[in-house]
């Protein structure tokens, strides 16, 4: 699959919007975010994980931001690159639990708490968000090709799973172990299983621990 998308990225052009309902993305070009070049998109990931190399969610996002710039690398020299990725993108799912293909597309300054996150599809992870440990984003069943589209300043607990055609929008809050299956309107927070949308400041006035955390 990674050899057919590398062979039409000559031929890709433009950028597609993405929007719940969509196809993933095939991968067949670089997909970081715009307007920052590959090191200090690096740098700034490594800012965002605390400045510790030991952290599993800096390496594995730097993987996943290294197979979107190959992308832009000459198709001749690419086949090197392709190899490279394959095998670190292998290893954070072996060593770490994460599993975050290059196809998904992400924004910047994500954080990825702790280790252990399966990433089965996104059409997009908005910017200054936050992911904590054991939490799925991703289709909803083998062979579906319609994935969740999570917007910015979004936190998503231990356990949380985010499957299906569905769209988060800015500013939520998603529960530890809650199951998200439906759109989530901007500024609100997700409990539960099934899981039940409420008001998100009105939310963090009762509990306090939901409060973000630096």
């Amino acid at each position: 699959m990674l050899l057919s998308a590398e062979r039409s990225a000559s031929s890709a052009q433009g950028r597609l919007q993405p929007a719940p309902g969509s196809a993933l993305p095939i991968g067949d070009r670089n997909m970081n975010p715009p307007g920052i070049s590959f090191p200090a998109l690096v740098a700034e990931d490594f800012r965002t994980h605390g400045r510790d190399l030991l952290s599993p969610g800096f390496w594995a996002l730097t993987i996943c931001r290294f197979g979107n710039w190959r992308m832009s690398v000459s198709p001749w020299l690419r086949p090197p690159l392709t190899l490279v990725y394959r095998f670190g993108h292998k290893a954070a799912i072996t060593m770490w639990a994460i599993d975050l293909p290059y196809n998904a597309r992400v924004g910047r300054r994500f954080r990825i708490m702790h280790h252990g996150a399966v990433f089965q599809g996104a059409w997009l992870i908005g910017d200054d968000v936050t992911l904590r440990h054991s939490a799925t984003i991703g289709l909803i069943r083998r062979g579906a090709d319609r994935a969740p589209k999570i917007g910015s300043r979004v936190e998503i607990g231990p356990g949380a799973c985010i499957v299906g055609d569905v769209s988060v929008g800015d500013d939520v809050y998603i529960g530890p172990n809650s199951v998200v299956t439906q759109n989530v309107p901007s500024g609100a927070a997700v409990l539960g299983n099934p899981s039940r949308v409420v008001n998100l400041p009105a939310f963090v006035e009762k509990d306090p621990s939901a409060r973000r955390t630096p």
